[in-house]
């Protein structure tokens, strides 16, 4: 009978391998339908804490592989303390979203796609000037050519599809704040939010197409 040995340097690369499993991270073309396209880490990449919180994609009501929006995240600072946002990233394609028959001045919208866009705050705080305690929160934004509307719910578990936006989520409104729309220099394809900081705390920027609002995030109390 032949016996045969496996060289110990690839029984250490096989163990690595095994060590270093789990879900693969990918990349795709974002878009505004419902549909599905590779999606990047929840995460972004970036690793907090064992009990911050985290990005949960409703991979029941969507798969994240084949999503044409991607789910992503930005983890931003806020004082002493990290704020966590949660969102899809629609592209236009060709399309005009913001002011279009997608996105029309004056009417709900879920501020990304597929999840409702959440905002993580294990802190107080005020957004859009609207005080909130710890917890999650939905962000809801209703655009307009000079001013966008900016809804905080405390409602987390419903669908994003505007159509979602049911009484009882309704009723679950923690306030609504008002915020300036400018333009933005060139044209941004895909919807993207990032943070600068700001006194008391950071401005959460949203930009898209030809438009840019920032909302406020400060901390309160403490």
């Amino acid at each position: 009978m032949t016996s045969f040995r496996i060289p110990l340097a690839a029984l250490f690369l096989l163990g690595a391998l095994t060590a270093c499993g789990g879900e693969p991270e990918t990349a795709g073309e974002p878009a505004m339908d419902e549909g599905a396209a590779p999606a990047e880490s929840p995460e972004g990449g970036a690793l907090a804490s064992a009990d911050a919180p985290s990005c949960q994609p409703m991979t029941e009501q969507m798969a994240l592989e084949g999503r044409l929006s991607p789910y992503d995240s930005l983890r931003f600072q806020v004082g002493a303390a990290q704020a966590l946002l949660c969102y899809g990233r629609p592209s236009s394609r060709g399309r005009t979203m913001i002011g279009g028959e997608n996105v029309p001045f004056g009417r709900l919208w879920r501020t990304g796609a597929n999840e409702p866009t959440t905002l993580h705050l294990p802190f107080a705080a005020e957004v859009a000037g609207v005080a909130v305690e710890p917890g999650s929160y939905t962000i809801y934004t209703v655009p307009g050519e000079t001013e966008w509307e900016v809804i905080i719910n405390a409602s987390t578990t419903q669908w994003g599809h505007e159509g979602r936006y049911t009484p009882e989520v309704e009723a679950q409104e923690v306030g609504r704040g008002a915020v300036p729309a400018e333009a933005t220099d060139e044209h941004v394809e895909t919807l993207t939010f990032r943070a600068e900081p700001a006194d008391g705390g950071a401005d959460l920027i949203l930009e898209w197409e030809n438009s840019r609002v920032r909302i406020p995030v400060r901390a309160r109390g403490g």
